[in-house]
C-alpha cells in the first residue's frame, strides 16, 4: 500500500518479485479474471522484475538500480534484509543518499520483534479486535487497517524524508553529501497501537476497558444503527450538546427528551445509551428510510445509510463524482476507484497492474544491461523469464 500511494502520485515504482511464484498475494484467489482480488488492488502503477536477490547476479542486479533509485522499501520478515545484506544499515554505506524504509511487523528492540505479524494478528495484539464487535463477541474490523495505517505512514515518512534531503541540500549548496533522515522504519504493531489512541487513553485514565459497541461509539450519544420501517438500517450521529437538542426536539419532536437534565451532557448520555437507543429505535421504527434521512438533513443532524459492498459499488455519490476508473491487468482491463487525493490539475497515472516480471527485460535495458547480459543473467537463473502482457491491453484514464 505505502508504493501502490506513491504510485498513485507519480512515482515510478519497481517491484522486484521472487521468480518462483512472486509476490504471495499473488495467489490468494483467482477472483478477478484469474487474478487475485488483493494483488489487483494494491498494486497497480508498478513495474515488475523478477530477481532472485538470493542468487550473487540477482543480488548485483538490485545494487544497480539502487544506484540511480530515491528510495527503497522493503516488507519482508524478521531478519530477512539482514541475512541478504541489504539492511537498512548495510544500505546506507553502500548507497548513502538512498532513503530506506522497512516496514516490519513489531518494531526493533521488543519481545516480539522476532515474530511474523500479519494484519489480524497485529489487530489483536494491539487491543482492536476488543473494541470491535459486541460484548462477548470480539472481531476483526474488515478492511486491513494495520496494514493500510502501515503504508499510508510509511509513504507519509518517505515523503518527509525526500522534502528534508532536498532542503538540506539547498541550504548547504551541497547535495552530494550523505542527507540527513535516510533511514525509517514503520510497524504495524506500532501504527495499530496508535490507531487505538482514543481506547488507550480512555483506559490509561479510568482503568475501565471499553467494551465493543458494534455500530455505535463509546465516545458520544446517542451515535447508533437503528433498523427502519421499510428494513433498511440509518446511522444517526450526534457530537455534542448542541446537536444532542436538535435531534431531540427537531427530529423526535421530543422537547422531553431535550429538557430532561439526566441527558443534558453526553456523559451522562453515554451512561444512559440503551435508554436513548430505544426511544430512537422507536422512533425510526415508525418510518421509512429516505423519510428519516430527510428529516435529519433539515434538522442538521449527521446521517447515513448501512451498505453493503455491493451497494458501494454502485453508489450514486461515487458514480456523480466519477470515482471509478478502467485500468489495465494481465487479464484485461478491470476497474478501480481512483486514490483518494483530488490534487488540482493532477491526473492520478492509474498504471496498470503488472504480470510478474513483465518489466524485467526493460527495466534492466534501462539501467544499461546489453541484451547479452539480460541474457546470460537469465540462463544462470539470477532473473526469471519476462510474461506478456496480451496485445491490446492497455490502461486508460476516464
Amino acid at each position: 500500500m505505502c508504493t501502490r500511494a506513491l504510485a498513485d502520485l507519480g512515482a515510478r515504482v519497481i517491484k522486484i518479485e521472487n521468480p518462483r511464484g512472486g509476490d504471495f498475494a499473488r495467489h490468494y484467489d483467482d477472483v478477478v479474471h484469474g487474478l487475485a482480488a488483493h494483488f489487483v488492488w494494491a498494486n497497480r502503477g508498478k513495474e515488475s522484475i523478477a530477481v532472485d536477490l538470493k542468487h550473487p547476479d540477482g543480488m548485483a542486479v538490485l545494487h544497480r538500480l539502487l544506484a540511480t533509485a530515491d528510495v527503497f522499501v522493503a516488507n519482508l520478515a524478521p531478519g530477512a534484509t539482514a541475512a541478504l545484506g541489504i539492511s537498512p544499515t548495510e544500505l546506507a554505506q553502500r548507497h548513502p543518499d538512498l532513503v530506506v524504509m522497512e516496514i516490519d511487523g513489531y518494531g526493533a528492540g521488543g519481545p516480539l520483534s522476532h515474530k511474523r505479524a500479519y494484519d489480524l494478528l497485529i489487530q489483536a495484539e494491539s487491543g482492536v479486535c476488543a473494541v470491535t464487535g459486541s460484548p462477548g463477541s470480539p472481531a476483526k474490523p474488515g478492511p486491513p487497517i494495520a496494514d493500510v495505517g502501515s503504508g499510508l505512514y510509511a509513504a507519509l515518512t518517505i515523503l518527509a524524508m525526500i522534502c528534508g534531503k532536498r532542503s538540506s541540500a539547498g541550504r548547504t549548496g551541497a547535495a552530494t553529501e550523505p542527507a540527513p533522515f535516510t533511514r525509517a522504519s514503520v510497524s504495524l504493531f506500532d501504527t495499530a497501537a496508535e490507531l487505538m489512541g482514543y481506547q488507550l487513553t480512555y483506559t490509561r485514565h479510568t482503568g475501565v476497558d471499553q467494551q465493543p459497541l458494534g455500530m455505535s461509539s463509546p465516545a458520544v450519544a446517542p451515535y447508533g444503527a437503528y433498523r427502519t420501517a421499510d428494513c433498511e438500517t440509518v446511522v444517526l450521529g450526534t457530537t455534542n450538546d448542541r446537536e444532542w437538542q436538535r435531534l431531540a426536539r427537531d427530529l423526535l419532536d421530543r422537547p422531553d427528551l431535550a429538557e430532561d437534565p439526566r441527558y443534558a451532557g453526553n456523559l451522562e448520555r453515554v451512561r444512559l445509551r440503551a435508554e436513548l437507543d430505544t426511544e430512537i429505535a422507536q422512533w425510526c421504527a415508525r418510518y421509512d428510510a429516505d423519510t428519516i434521512q430527510a428529516r435529519a438533513d433539515a434538522a442538521g443532524i449527521g446521517n447515513s445509510r448501512f451498505r453493503t459492498p455491493s451497494e458501494v459499488i454502485a453508489h450514486p455519490h461515487l458514480a456523480a463524482r466519477r470515482r471509478w476508473r478502467e485500468i489495465s491487468t494481465p487479464a484485461g482491463p478491470v476497474t478501480a476507484l481512483l486514490p483518494p487525493p483530488v490534487i488540482a490539475g493532477f491526473a492520478p497515472p492509474m498504471g496498470a497492474v503488472p504480470g510478474l516480471g513483465e518489466h524485467t527485460e526493460t527495466v534492466l535495458a534501462a539501467a544499461g544491461f546489453a541484451p547479452s547480459d539480460i541474457a546470460a543473467l537469465r540462463d544462470r537463473g539470477a532473473i526469471g523469464t519476462t510474461t506478456s502482457r496480451p496485445s491490446g491491453v492497455t490502461a486508460t484514464k476516464g
